[in-house]
């Protein structure tokens, strides 16, 4: 008779990743956000009865971060004694203790990190990467970069971290656009395209700030750039809108990292909204809804791009059948142990059991508060 495994040991903490330098998009600059500061992050780490652990982690900019904290210490004691291999099930489960706040935002966004810590757990037991165990389809995937666009920078800077990131094996470059002066965002893309040259993808990301007649306008005007694709250019929500702009443009759209459940991606994919899906997993409530995300954006023959996160986007990215991207941000490297390599343009699956990361002294020394459940 087969025994199975239990889980015994839960532990939540909070942490806060201070950035060196505060962070401005176009946000910012319409004066709908002040400059971010500092990114939330919840951890969970679990242990089982044999001895095996997990670590998961999801995520808040800005606002969010105590909410999704508060919100799984309410529901992670239901876990306890139970077969961490029953992923899909305990997710279920923790959606019924938590019915009440919905199966959205912050109410799934807390579960995520659980669920991912889940996943890392069965990865490890297999002694196999994340993706290796879902399914790879490759070993490495293309990546770009954004964390040296911002619109805080001057053009001259944002040059220069682009030339570092190409240097450093990263394929792509990405730049932040929206100012409310659209002259100023076109001169610092042609810019930045000149000095990169017209063999390295370029990609723009107006976060959200143009409304309808400006997005089709500025759409045409960046035609001459040979961007891979234009993000955000209308509000996350406006589905009409991104379904007229991705007929419209030659240039691929591409939206949904503020998306925050698979409901909210489906109308986007029915309404083909867009060319190139963002999705993010914390945002969306870990890997069990991912992968239902990504089998109906296969489906529907839209390309993948998923948001921030590389430590688990990489892994999850690796499953999809059509060649997609992958974001690097280097914000969260303090946090963790080890890095993650880049090489030709792509980024390389590691080849550790699990994600393939563990939390560094710097991540305990930020932490704020955590609690425990279940003994070890």
């Amino acid at each position: 008779m087969t025994t199975y495994d239990a889980i015994r040991h839960i532990r939540l903490s909070t942490a806060r990743l201070p950035l060196s330098t505060p962070i401005s998009d176009a946000k910012v600059f319409t004066g709908r956000q002040k400059p971010m500061t500092e990114v939330a992050f919840l951890f969970a780490e679990i242990t089982t009865e044999q001895g095996f652990e997990g670590l998961g982690f999801s995520y808040s900019k800005r606002a969010g971060g105590p909410a999704q904290y508060a919100h799984a210490c309410e529901v992670a004691d239901t876990l306890i004694g139970e077969d961490p291999n029953d992923i899909a099930k305990l997710y279920t489960k923790m959606l019924w203790a938590g019915a009440s706040v919905g199966r959205s935002g912050v109410a799934t966004q807390a579960l995520a990190a659980i669920d991912v810590a889940l996943y890392d757990l069965k990865a490890k037991r297999a002694d196999l990467p994340l993706a290796k165990l879902l399914g790879a389809h490759r070993d490495s995937v293309r990546t770009y970069n954004t964390s040296g666009g911002f619109l805080n920078a001057t053009i001259e800077e944002v040059k220069d971290r682009a030339t570092k990131s190409i240097d450093e094996g990263i394929g792509g470059i990405k730049i932040k656009v929206g100012l409310p002066d659209t002259s100023e965002d076109l001169r610092r893309v042609a810019a930045l395209r000149e000095h990169i040259g017209p063999d390295v993808p370029l990609m723009v990301d107006a976060n959200q700030q143009w409304d309808r007649a400006t997005a089709l306008r500025m759409g045409r005007q960046l035609e001459e750039f040979d961007l891979v694709w234009i993000e955000e250019p209308l509000d996350a929500y406006d589905i009409e809108g991104h379904a007229a702009l991705t007929s419209a443009l030659d240039t691929p759209i591409a939206t949904g990292e503020m998306l925050a459940s698979v409901a909210e991606h489906e109308r986007l994919i029915e309404r083909r909204a867009c060319d190139i899906i963002q999705p993010d997993a914390p945002r969306v409530g870990g890997i069990t809804q991912f992968q239902r995300l990504l089998t109906l954006a296969d489906q529907a023959g839209l390309d993948l791009a998923p948001h921030f996160a590389m430590e688990l986007h990489l892994h999850l990215a690796a499953t999809y059948p059509r060649e997609p991207w992958v974001e690097h941000f280097d914000w969260l490297d303090p946090l963790f142990n080890e890095r993650l390599e880049t090489e030709g343009g792509r980024m390389l699956l590691p080849q550790r059991p699990g994600l393939g990361v563990t939390l560094s002294g710097q991540a305990r020394d930020w932490t704020t508060e955590s609690a425990e459940f279940g003994s070890l």
